[in-house]
């Protein structure tokens, strides 16, 4: 077995291998793109040989989609994702796999990624799933370019069904007010009911996600300060069940200011819990158990909660309420309120403002008058 290297442009260098197929006997030439200098150049070619001819080269012309899905799930996914969001791309790529799994990868096209979403259309997948499965099936095919086995990614021009634009559920003050007492009003010892009152509250008044939410402990409240940080998140699994992790995103990790309404609310939960517990003979919750826990004094499961709310929702008749729009509501009132979009992002975690601005930018108004009026006094020419 021989092989050379051939210099394309300075420090980018080809590779190439000569090879026996196994089958026909006849040789072929396999190529390999390599960037460095000629030391290192000539350091692959050798391993590539080696590799040739120990049976543990592959070649790229060759994998499947799904073989290459399967190293994908294999060596990135883990080391790049939550479990969760490992589940989600299981998920997906089992879509891809059932319709395109035997196609040779470098074959693939765009109009094998187009059938591939109009399938998954008739099948009954709602447009939003088959736009997750192209976003997810694009990652995945954008890994393939690095690791060498792909030249251009099919999914950069294949376009998903388009997901109708749906408006973010948001209460008015008057609204959101009447959902909390009637939350209230369903509450009581030991009941779901009086759990998902003060996870509402909080919600409004934080703009917390639901695994923050459920992930925050006595430890990260100051109450005589009327302060929270947001340190860790709970995360619910098929595989590993109900864990803690850290905030969704860097800037998740974030201190949020407490009304004294939402203080008075989590001293008068504490001194139920402490009672709850003494009651059990468990004595007093150490300050690393969580604020919304079980009766027993163990984490919450965020599948359960996202069962329960909908429910109460029907019980108390305002069924259109989803857990998610306290969110909205809690963003909607700062931006109402004229509050920069800066802090704004900060206060709700999310990346950067940016990403702000592209979910809630159409609540933004200004005076357009005013902005005439600006120009007017800026370089307008008075009356002679």
């Amino acid at each position: 077995m021989k092989g050379h290297i051939r210099e394309r442009s300075p420090g980018r260098w080809a590779i190439v291998i000569d090879v026996r197929d196994p089958q026909t006997g006849k040789r072929k030439r396999r190529w390999h793109k390599f960037q460095g200098t000629k030391r290192e150049a000539q350091i692959q070619c050798a391993k590539l040989i080696s590799e040739a001819q120990g049976g543990g080269a592959v070649d790229p012309s060759r994998i499947t989609l799904g073989e290459f899905l399967d190293r994908f799930l294999r060596d990135w996914v883990p080391l790049h994702l939550a479990a969760r969001s490992v589940e989600s791309y299981v998920g997906a790529l089992a879509h891809v796999r059932r319709h395109l799994g035997n196609r040779r990868l470098q074959a693939l096209r765009p109009a094998d990624l187009a059938a591939l979403y109009a399938s998954l259309s008739r099948s009954g997948l709602a447009p939003r799933t088959v736009k997750h499965t192209h976003v997810i099936l694009h990652r995945a095919l954008k890994e393939a370019k690095v690791w060498g086995l792909l030249r251009d990614n099919p999914a950069e021009t294949a376009k998903p069904p388009t997901p109708e634009d749906q408006e973010l559920p948001i209460l008015q003050p008057e609204r959101a007010r009447e959902l909390l007492d009637r939350l209230r009003g369903e509450a009581r010892e030991n009941s779901p009911g009086g759990v998902l009152y003060l996870l509402g509250s909080l919600a409004l008044a934080t703009g917390m996600r639901r695994n923050e939410l459920l992930g925050l402990r006595w430890k990260d409240v100051d109450m005589d300060v009327g302060r929270l940080t947001v340190e860790q998140a709970l995360e619910q699994t098929a595989e590993h069940g109900i864990r803690v992790k850290g905030p969704k995103t860097r800037h998740g990790r974030r201190t949020i200011s407490l009304p004294p309404h939402i203080v008075a609310e989590l001293r008068a939960h504490w001194r139920a819990q402490q009672e709850q517990r003494l009651a059990l003979g468990m004595g007093k919750a150490p300050a690393d158990s969580t604020v919304l826990a079980t009766f027993d004094g163990k984490l919450m499961s965020p599948n359960a909660i996202t069962k329960a709310w909908p429910r109460a929702m029907d019980e108390i008749g305002m069924s259109e309420i989803t857990l998610h729009s306290l969110r909205h509501t809690h963003a909607s009132m700062l931006i109402a309120s004229g509050m920069d979009i800066l802090t704004i992002s900060r206060r709700l975690g999310h990346a950067n403002p940016t990403v702000t601005l592209g979910v809630y930018g159409h609540l933004i108004h200004g005076s357009d008058d005013k902005a005439a009026a600006i120009m007017e006094a800026a370089f307008g020419r008075g009356k002679a």
